[in-house]
């Protein structure tokens, strides 16, 4: 029981610890937002609400223009590990599936 605990905190701690070496929290961005845009990211953007388009949008913009200036947030507005909710990647895999499924589909018939 204990090495199961302790296995967990190990994964956990070298998860947080890759999570913020990556360095795209200290520009305030999400995981998913660094998404590189293939056809399936641009068609899954299209299916997201317009609002959440736009929060991505405005999370980019403020990231190249720290970039550009060649700064980075202040510690307390960092993306926190615990707060990164994966909410591009879903949906890509949805358009992956269907485009195999299509693919599939158009071999067989």
């Amino acid at each position: 029981m204990a090495l199961r605990t302790t296995k967990v905190l190990y994964n956990n701690s070298l998860r947080k610890w890759c999570y913020n070496l990556a360095g795209f929290n200290k520009y305030g961005l999400l995981r998913d937002d660094c998404l590189y845009e293939t056809e399936e990211v641009t068609e899954a953007l299209r299916r997201l609400p317009q609002n959440v388009v736009d929060e991505r949008n405005y999370r980019i913009v403020r990231a190249v223009q720290l970039s550009v200036t060649k700064t980075i947030l202040p510690k307390e507005e960092w993306t926190k590990f615990e707060e990164d909710k994966l909410y591009l990647t879903p949906i890509v895999e949805q358009v992956k599936n269907e485009k195999q499924e299509r693919e599939n589909w158009e071999k067989n018939n």
